[in-house]
């Protein structure tokens, strides 16, 4: 009888032992999981600016080519001083990152954020962090422009 009561009092130790971990497991990734996010809120973004295009109406990105830290915050500057509309698409890109916001003016924001117009003289401001390292796509999805060479890459280290 001693030995029955003695197992039924190390298993009853043994789950609230357990039990007591896990609920501290959790407390501990919703506190760390906090702690990000207002470090990520908090934290000064880095300012990278992109053009769609000139005003010789060039079908290219000015620069082709970004780099990014994941965790990182930014403020994608970007602007068309071309004399036709554009699109800046990073669909993917834009998956594996968290949008903090993007103010409005002359800019259309399609979908969940995977694709902003701008038309003539347009600018945006995009508030991102990127959060997968990666390489990835941007192109503008205007009929003959990413075929004409308006594409680029982004790397996320």
């Amino acid at each position: 009888m001693k030995l029955i009561f003695a197992r039924t009092n190390i298993l009853f130790i043994v789950k609230q032992f357990f039990k007591t971990c896990l609920i501290n497991l959790v407390s501990l990734l919703v506190v760390f999981g906090l702690t990000i996010s207002t470090v990520l809120a908090n934290q000064t973004p880095q300012v990278v600016k992109i053009s769609l295009g000139n005003t010789a109406g060039a079908l290219k990105f000015f620069p082709e080519h970004l780099e990014f830290r994941a965790g990182q915050n930014y403020l994608l500057e970007l602007d068309n001083p071309s004399p036709i509309k554009h699109y800046f698409t990073p669909k993917d890109f834009a998956d594996a990152s968290w949008t903090k916001k993007i103010p409005v003016g002359k800019v259309e924001v399609k979908g969940a954020i995977h694709e902003l117009e701008l038309k003539p003289e347009g600018e945006a401001q995009w508030f991102l962090t990127p959060m997968k390292a990666g390489t990835y796509k941007f192109y503008c999805s205007i009929a003959g422009h990413r075929e004409s060479g308006m594409i680029g890459k982004i790397i996320v280290k």
